[in-house]
């Protein structure tokens, strides 16, 4: 299972920090994945790490402000994010990839309850 928190209200320009808590799997090895959707549009995939070395991608909208990383010790990876926009505004989603780094949500499982972001202008 996974489980996305952190989410809230924030200024634009503000900073947030998204955990995504992992149980049930072999969490080392997993490629896991940040998703949002925002009122009244599809899925996006947002930012994804690898399990094996760590390996980080973004899609364009979140580079330079969106950090994502991971504690296997605490089975947790986190998303922090820089330079709110209203854009960033959704509710956020982690889940485990099938197979290799992907931002197309069919190929993850493991959907837990998202957590919802905020940005006020």
């Amino acid at each position: 299972q996974l489980q996305a928190s952190g989410g809230g209200l924030v200024q634009s320009g503000g900073s947030l920090r998204l955990s995504c808590s992992a149980s049930g799997f072999d969490f080392v090895g997993a490629t896991i994945g940040w998703f949002r959707q925002a009122p009244g549009k599809g899925r996006e995939g947002v930012a994804v790490i690898s399990g094996i070395g760590g390996n980080t991608y973004y899609v364009d909208s979140v580079k330079g402000r969106f950090t994502l990383y991971r504690d296997n010790a605490k089975k947790t990876v986190y998303l922090q994010m820089n330079s709110l926009k209203p854009e960033d505004t959704a509710v956020y989603y982690c889940s485990r990839a099938l197979g290799g780094p992907s931002f197309r949500g069919e190929l993850y499982e493991y959907w837990g309850q998202g957590t919802l972001v905020t940005v006020s202008s």
